[in-house]
């Protein structure tokens, strides 16, 4: 199979909210899941982000760093920190963060997910570029705790 027909399947599971697809054709076989632990991806669904705290080691003679959290990629795809290009980003830096607050999207095989803070606090870094491809577990955001 070549890319064209895999991008084939890939529209034909959007587009009958398929979660799985198996294929066979002689010898070759190709199996398709769409999002975390084979669960369907909702086109602007909203998908959890991986929250873990970051913890830096502490030199010699130097205090520790305060604890920050990390909002990372559950997902590859490429980042958008807006809703479309003419619009303001979702957050910035200095802006106060909830649970529910969508952070940005990340659009994986032509799905947009909306990805949440599932976190309290304010953001203290963006480390990705708007329109950059972010692998699963990289992380997009810092937020010190509330």
């Amino acid at each position: 199979m070549d890319i064209e027909d895999i991008k084939q399947l890939v529209q034909l599971m959007v587009d009958n909210d398929l979660s799985e697809l198996d294929v066979s054709d002689g010898e070759r076989r190709i199996s398709l899941k769409r999002g975390p632990s084979g669960l369907p991806v909702v086109a602007g669904g909203a998908m959890p982000a991986v929250v873990a705290p970051l913890a830096a080691a502490p030199a010699a003679g130097v205090p520790p760093a305060e604890q920050l959290l990390e909002i990372k990629s559950p997902m590859v795809g490429t980042f958008y920190a807006a809703p479309s290009p003419d619009s303001e980003p979702y957050v910035s830096v200095g802006a106060a963060v909830s649970d529910d607050t969508v952070v940005c999207v990340v659009e994986a095989m032509k799905v947009m997910n909306e990805i949440k803070a599932e976190c309290a606090g304010t953001l203290v870094e963006v480390c990705v570029n708007n329109t950059q491809p972010v692998e699963y577990g990289q992380v997009l955001f810092r937020v010190r705790p509330s």
